[in-house]
């Protein structure tokens, strides 16, 4: 039986945010028992973007796991590997404008810039063989997921799963994206890639959520909750109950897989009641659609109707700056620059929505068929 803590956090101001995340931490005895070592706080950077934006984990609340294990005695050390390339440069400028720059200063923590990878033999692997990861990484007794509560233009959800793909080192994650490029084949990549990682904690800033185009396009929706639990697939079961997001492809398959467990009150929630939440549903990314047809109507249909009706990403042209982000990071490398602008070849695009995910400038939007409203609803 796992334990998911639920605790209410209304804005980022900072002696609340530290308070608060110490408090959620304190609650699990099974933390202060352990054996002093060194800690990564794998967080959720996944590009150059401000804390106000509400893309990243906000440095408030890593400042706050920061703290809770340093004043245990463990050596932190605060790491992520944004989308595409990486290296010392770029991950500096990527610190710097998180904040998290801020939070090494303050706490002493480390901050990782070695980019060497190293490949490891997965265990209790459905899909992987093989992974590539960030060598440092691997090098840590413990790890914790400090990830962001938001929606995701690909997997319907991002939270403490999909936070350790970040795991993965920089442009490597285009090769995952073109092999497993079907939701259900990604979603249990991930897991593998979780199950390796063997998280000792996970947990969630959805104190300013994301709902929508997210995981960096998306609506700034203030939830004003900080979720946090032992078993990350637990934690994300909870977190997407709360928004409102059903058929969330890493939940469905941890579900499968067993390593999920929601019948017979198999999760003690701590906290807030939240069943006596009221929250509107998270708005959906314009992109999800997979998940409402299936088992609904003859296969053969629906593998037509999903092939043919399919969003795809779409360049606003009078927003491009034509920057080249999207060219050097579009797996199956099907975009490219003309006078200055994206141009996207549909006819191969698979729909990772990668070149969405990553445009500083928000100039990928989400092109709907005019049919699929109406085959899909909204």
């Amino acid at each position: 039986m796992g334990k998911v803590c639920v605790l209410e956090c209304r804005d980022y101001n900072y002696d609340d945010v530290i308070n608060i995340v110490h408090g959620l931490l304190d609650s699990f005895e099974e933390l202060k028992e352990l054996n002093q070592g060194k800690v990564l706080i794998k967080t959720n950077l996944l590009k150059k973007n401000k804390p106000e934006d509400g893309v990243t984990t906000h440095p408030y609340v890593v400042e706050g796991v920061v703290r809770f294990f340093q004043n245990l005695g463990h050596d932190v050390m605060i790491g992520d590997s944004p989308g595409g390339p990486f290296n010392p440069i770029i991950l500096k400028g990527v610190y710097e404008a998180c904040g998290i720059l801020d939070v090494a200063k303050r706490t002493n923590a480390k901050l990782n810039y070695d980019t060497e990878v190293i490949e490891v033999k997965p265990k209790n692997s459905m899909l992987i063989n093989n992974l590539k990861l960030v060598k440092a990484f691997t090098e840590v007794d413990y790890v914790v997921s400090c990830g962001k509560l938001k929606t995701h233009t690909m997997m319907t959800y991002t939270g403490a799963v999909k936070n350790l793909f970040g795991m993965i080192p920089g442009v490597t994650k285009a090769d995952y994206h073109l092999k497993m490029n079907d939701p259900t084949h990604f979603a249990n990549m991930l897991i593998d890639v979780c199950e390796h990682v063997n998280p000792i904690f996970s947990i969630l800033d959805g104190i300013e959520a994301m709902e929508g185009d997210g995981p960096s396009s998306g609506d700034i929706r203030n939830l004003g909750l900080l979720l946090g639990g032992t078993n990350p697939h637990e934690l994300d079961y909870i977190a997407t109950y709360i928004a409102g997001l059903d058929n969330v492809p890493t939940v469905i398959e941890a579900k499968r897989r067993g390593l999920l467990k929601t019948e017979d009150n198999s999760i003690t929630l701590s906290g807030v009641d939240i069943s006596n939440l009221e929250i509107r549903p998270f708005k959906l990314p314009g992109s999800t659609h997979v998940n409402f047809v299936s088992g609904r109507i003859p296969k053969f249909v629906e593998s037509f109707l999903l092939e043919e009706i399919r969003p795809y990403p779409l360049v606003k042209l009078d927003m491009c700056i034509g920057c080249g982000v999207c060219v050097k990071n579009c797996p199956p490398k099907v975009i490219r620059l003309e006078y200055k602008k994206a141009v996207i070849d549909t006819s191969g695009c698979i729909r990772c929505f990668c070149c969405h995910e990553l445009c500083p400038e928000k100039a990928i939007g989400i092109k709907r068929h005019p049919l699929h409203k109406l085959v899909f609803g909204k």
